[in-house]
């Protein structure tokens, strides 16, 4: 697959931008997951005019309202914020964006987490940065974190998985979209969905059924409800289910030494004892060697490149 085109907050990318003056570069990001994303910087409060280096900001309530003010001086910058951001998502919706990675604690650009202020101080109220907001608000389905969130190996996992499959089905709406393509795109990740939901793989499943109808709500239906169970967190037992599930598939190939391997490796991973790579590996090579076709296309097994070595933690 060609690189990802994935937004960042600017400062990720070692830009020395900041209020400060500094950057904030994230080094497993621009060396890591750069090796397969193109990076699409954004850094809302430079491209809406404040210069570098700035006064802080933060979030303020008034009036059931969050305003973006300076910390000493409580210049309000929250409409210039707000018109640069609806013109610069304008521009974002024709970039073919298929995630963004935000900035934790920006007034701006934070996902969640920012303290917000009140003419008595701080509130013990937490949300988000107005530019995440506006975009997470434009665009729901695109897989959006934050770098601080990605450093636990659990939602790193998560978020790059929904970074792929998003990936796939826009390819898959700008090509074929005929019923059968659909029907075959949804039996490429049933595996996958299974490992996250039981109840939306079951939902998927009935929603592909109607699949001779395509209409645009078909399509719009069947990606929300994907990227909502996918959204849901995969665990050992999950996993597990979809291991023996795929072990099954090789009940009459396998000698008993090979069946009791495979069944260990699988119990060891329930138990926490090995990563999931490991029977996901043996499994992987018993596709290959006996050519299990439904196998063969499950994204389950490959869901995003090697060298990433996610799974070595999951």
């Amino acid at each position: 697959m060609e690189k990802i085109r994935v937004g960042i907050s600017r400062c990720l990318t070692g830009d020395k931008i900041r209020y400060d003056g500094t950057g904030k570069q994230d080094h497993y990001l621009t060396d890591t997951l750069g090796r397969s994303i193109e990076w699409c910087p954004v850094c809302p409060e430079v491209e809406c005019g404040l210069p570098v280096p700035r006064e802080a900001m933060q979030l303020v309530e008034e009036s059931d309202a969050l305003h973006l003010r300076t910390t000493h001086t409580g210049i309000d910058h929250t409409e210039r914020m707000v018109e640069w951001s609806r013109a610069r998502l304008d521009g974002i919706s024709h970039e073919g964006l298929s995630g963004f990675i935000f900035k934790s604690r920006s007034p701006s650009c934070a996902l969640g987490g920012v303290h917000i202020e009140t003419g008595a101080g701080t509130s013990g109220r937490k949300d988000a940065g107005l530019f995440a907001t506006a975009f997470t608000r434009r665009f729901p389905l695109i897989p959006a974190e934050d770098e601080e969130r990605l450093r636990d190996p659990g939602f790193r996992e998560n978020f790059l998985i929904r970074l792929f499959v998003f990936k796939r089905w826009q390819k898959f709406i700008a090509g074929k979209t005929s019923a059968q393509e659909l029907i075959a795109f949804h039996s490429n990740h049933k595996l996958l969905i299974l490992s996250h939901s039981t109840k939306h793989y079951t939902t998927l499943g009935r929603l592909i059924a109607t699949a001779g109808d395509l209409r645009a709500v078909i399509h719009g239906e069947y990606i929300s409800l994907l990227m909502e169970g996918l959204r849901l967190p995969t665990t050992s037992r999950k996993n597990t289910n979809v291991l023996l599930h795929i072990a099954g598939y090789f009940k009459k190939h396998l000698s008993a030494d090979e069946k009791s391997e495979l069944l260990g490796l699988i119990e060891e991973y329930r138990k926490g004892f090995l990563p999931l790579a490991v029977p996901l590996t043996l499994l992987r090579h018993y596709v290959r060697k006996y050519k299990q076709p439904y196998l063969e296309t499950q994204f389950y097994l490959s869901p995003h490149p090697t060298e990433l070595m996610l799974r070595n933690h999951a």
